[in-house]
């Protein structure tokens, strides 16, 4: 019993990046995405970059989407807490990274409806909170290479 729950946590690791990642770019792209409708409303021109902004949380679930394929093997209880902890953490790292990548690009949305001369400046928070998504991926994938590929 205690073999088949540990190798379930595996299971659980496997799919956390994606499902983590893909949870937190849902969070950070609507939250973002309601700050460009309501710039939209109060603009005449400049539409598609706030669009655009509002979707820079996406990024997050495809790192979760590699980490996961990195992750792929036969899970059993050898290498399963090793997944477990590799897949839930990063998955926590790419969701909380696109939650508040969401807010921040909520916020240069709306600085840049006010004053949109500083649209390029104003999401370079955005691009910095970016960074510690990718920081948590490159770990993910080069930790990932030390796991045992397990029995075929």
């Amino acid at each position: 019993m205690v073999d088949f729950i540990i190798v379930l946590l595996g299971w659980s690791g496997l799919y956390a990046p994606m499902a983590l990642g893909a949870i937190g770019s849902i969070i950070g792209c609507a939250t973002a995405g309601q700050a460009a409708i309501g710039a939209i409303l109060d603009s005449e021109t400049g539409h598609g970059r706030l669009v655009g902004v509002s979707a820079m949380p996406s990024s997050q679930v495809i790192y979760g989407i590699v980490i996961m394929f990195t992750l792929q093997r036969a899970i059993n209880p050898d290498n399963a807490p090793a997944i477990f902890a590799i897949g839930l953490l990063s998955g926590l790292a790419l969701m909380f990274s696109a939650i508040y990548q969401g807010r921040c690009c909520a916020s240069a949305i709306s600085a840049a409806k006010a004053k949109p001369e500083i649209f390029g400046i104003s999401i370079a928070p955005a691009a910095i909170v970016e960074g510690f998504a990718v920081f948590a991926f490159i770990f993910a994938l080069v930790i990932s290479a030390g796991i045992p590929q397990g029995a075929v």
